[in-house]
Formats: C-alpha cells, structure tokens, sequence
C-alpha cells in the first residue's frame, strides 16, 4: 500500500489544534511538506515545533490568518502556491456556536458561510492550479455526521455542513478527470475544545451536570467511547495518500458506529 507523501506539500486549516493538528502531524509522519493554517501566531509555533520530519528536505511552515478575512487569506494562499505548489488541502474549521435553528440570526448563517463554504470557495481556487499541474491533489473537508443526520441544538452548524457537503459532491465530479478527489470526514465525538463547548453549551441548556451528559451522548455510541483526534487524523491522511486514489466524493464518517444511517 502506497501511503509515501514525500514530495507532496498539504494546506492544514485549523492547524494549531485538536484534529488540524493531528491530521498535520499524520500527514508530516508520512513525509509531506506541511503548512499549517490557523489565527493564533503563538499556538502555530507551538505546533510547528512538534510536527516531524522524516527526511533532510522536508520543509514546514505557518500562515497565521483569521478565514473569515477573506483578502487576507485569499493573499497569504497564492503566494504560498507561488512558492510551492500544494497538491494536499485539509479544509478544517471550528463549528459554529450551537442552538436552535429558529432562535439564529441572519448574521450568525451569514458568518458560518463565510468561514467555511465561502473561505474553502476561495483556498480551492488558489490550490487547484498547482494541483492541475501536479496531476494530484487531495481535497479533504472536516465536516461532521450532520450531514447524515442533523444534531439537535446546532441548527446553523447542521446547516452549513450539509452545504459544504454538497458543494465537495459536485467538485468530486468536477475534479476527477484531473487526478484530484474530494472526500468529507465526518467526526463523531471527539475529544478536542469542539466537544467541550457542545458539553457546556448542553449542560447550560439542560441544567445537568457534564458528566451526565457524557453519560447520555456515550449511550448513543457503539464503542462506548469519545474518539481521540489522532483517529480522526489517521483517516483524513490515509485519504490523501496514493493508496486512496479511487476513493472520491465520498462521506466517511470515523464515529464508534454512532451514525445509524448507512
């Protein structure tokens, strides 16, 4: 099995922690170059330090920018791929904060749109160039198993990754022809800063304690158990490796069995 990424150079947003960040240390294991993407200039250091290099050309870097800065991002993207082409994205954002559909402002669609369909809109035109000119390229979205079924209490969430979902199908039949494919991991429960905003956001809600509502969401979880971000990670390198060529527009969901849907 083909998993060798050296050579290749991989765009990791949300980078500087929980899944982006493993996925970018995954990703570096298997010997890409790798530029890790998030708002915090310190967190990204910190990060940078840790990623690995299992070769003397292997090169990793950081752009510090918010992604609902659209110019910015737009910018900081093509004069990265000027440099070095990028054959790799990891579409990777944090969630937007939860609640019900009926009590979201105009604003808060407004907001999630942009940081996630419209930025992505934006990294794909300034990544797909050098990807065509690759003839490989791996378009990879951090989503969630909303897509397959909504999650109560995160109405705008459910809503722009049901979009993002879509907008990867239709790029999947798009790209193909050119050796690039669009696949969407869906994370179950995750132990990152994600779930424990969901936690508190519950218990406010609820009245209940956290560890109840632990209780409650592993009940629902065939394995028993949150997932650890380097199981989420582990899928999202393996489909950017050679080894998953024919694997393309697709949603994976890596949640213990949780999703009932097929």
């Amino acid at each position: 099995m083909n998993l060798d990424l050296t050579g290749k150079h991989a765009l990791v947003c949300g980078a500087s922690q929980g899944i982006g960040r493993a996925a970018a240390m995954e990703l570096a294991a298997l010997g890409a170059d790798v530029t890790l993407l998030a708002r915090s200039r310190e967190a990204l250091a910190t990060a940078l330090a840790t990623l690995p290099k299992i070769h003397a050309a292997q090169q990793h870097t950081t752009i510090p920018v918010d992604m609902s800065d659209h110019t910015e991002l737009r910018a900081k993207i093509e004069a990265t791929t000027q440099a070095q082409p990028i054959q790799i994205l990891i579409n990777n954002s944090g969630g937007p904060p939860g609640g019900p559909t009926t009590s979201a402002t105009p604003d808060d669609f407004r907001n999630a749109y942009n940081q996630h369909l419209v930025a992505a809109q934006i990294l794909l035109q300034a990544v797909l160039p050098g990807m065509k000119v690759s003839g490989y390229g791996r378009i990879i979205n951090v989503i969630s198993t909303s897509v397959k079924e909504p999650i109560r209490n995160l109405g705008v969430s459910n809503a722009v990754r049901g979009a993002v979902a879509s907008w990867a199908k239709t790029l999947a039949g798009e790209l193909g022809s050119h050796g690039i494919t669009v696949n969407n991991v869906l994370p179950g429960y995750t132990q990152t800063q994600r779930l424990e905003q969901i936690l508190a956001e519950r218990s406010r809600s609820s009245g209940k304690n956290s560890a109840d509502i632990e209780q409650t969401m592993l009940a629902s979880v065939p394995l028993g158990r949150f997932a650890k971000a380097a199981e989420i990670a582990n899928v999202i390198a393996f489909l950017a490796t050679p080894a998953a060529a024919y694997v393309n527009g697709i949603n994976v969901p890596v949640d213990g069995g949780r999703t009932l849907s097929l």
